[in-house]
């Protein structure tokens, strides 16, 4: 059997190195701080919301949430970010998406001082990533590298195939896969013979929101599985895109849905907040 990635053993670690830096930065009169924007009432934002608030305190940092109505009007919105972007105690701004349907969540982006976007979803932070000169990473992909690299499996030189191709996951995973050296496939719902290019993968990671979609058969003997999905089975369990069961005995390692990827979100989340900070006040 492939032995299981502990997201939620890896994401402590982040949270320790990342509650050990603000320790000393506070020392020096620096408190890094989160504002956090949602819209509407939204139950699974909503969850994560209090998830990010709690991460801040775990780790020292401010935050502060901006819990606007449903009707809150585009104009409304900006003025928020702009006023966020001027204020210095305010390291890192997450508006909190999907956002009602009458709002235009790039412009809301594109509105975020890219030096707090810790998200890494505006355009500038989204070319660096590009070029690989970057201050950001988009969190989930930041998170699936610290798992792999928690394998101490070398990503060089290997073949790595990424199922997906979201501005979010899909796109940023190849690059920073690339970045290490990993020659890298992204395929997709208009992929021919997917499951010839997937049993090719050494490190294979399935980000397509698709319940179980990975079956052992697209996956290559001794493989890295990271499963990015979260969906619901037939039985309203949580479950991912990998059908983790049958492809558990086929590679030497495989995070587990739940507690895999998604913990190490919200941490690299503080990750970039502490970055940001360190940036705006001149600290290497």
């Amino acid at each position: 059997m492939g032995q299981i990635i502990d997201g939620k053993a890896v994401s402590k670690q982040v949270r320790e190195r990342v509650a050990a830096q603000t320790k000393e930065l506070k020392q020096q009169g620096i408190t890094p701080g989160l504002a956090v924007i949602i819209v509407g009432d939204d139950p699974a934002s909503q969850v994560y919301v209090r998830n990010k608030e709690k991460a801040c305190e775990e780790v020292g940092f401010y935050s502060e949430k901006f819990a606007l109505p449903e009707n809150t009007t585009q104009q409304e919105l900006n003025s928020l970010v702009e006023t966020l972007n001027s204020r210095k105690e305010i390291s890192g701004i997450l508006c909190q998406l999907p956002l009602p349907k009458h709002l235009d969540d790039k412009e809301v982006i594109n509105r975020i001082d890219p030096i707090k976007d810790v998200d890494a979803f505006h355009p500038v932070n989204v070319g660096a990533i590009m070029i690989g000169d970057y201050n950001f990473l988009p969190c989930t992909p930041a998170g699936v590298m610290e798992l792999i690299h928690s394998t101490g499996v070398d990503v060089s030189g290997k073949k790595a195939v990424v199922i997906g191709r979201s501005n979010i996951v899909g796109k940023p995973m190849a690059m920073l896969l690339l970045h290490e050296n990993a020659t890298v496939e992204i395929t997709h719902s208009k992929t021919v013979n997917l499951r010839e290019i997937t049993r090719t993968a050494d490190i294979l990671v399935a980000a397509l929101g698709k319940a179980k979609f990975v079956t052992a058969d697209m996956v290559k003997n001794g493989a890295v599985v990271i499963d990015v999905g979260m969906n619901r089975d037939e039985n309203g369990k949580l479950c991912g895109d990998v059908d983790f069961e049958n492809v558990k005995d086929k590679c030497d390692y495989i995070t587990p849905v739940p507690g895999g990827v998604g913990p190490m979100t919200i941490s690299m989340l503080m990750q970039n907040t502490l970055t940001a900070a360190k940036i705006q006040n001149n600290i290497k």
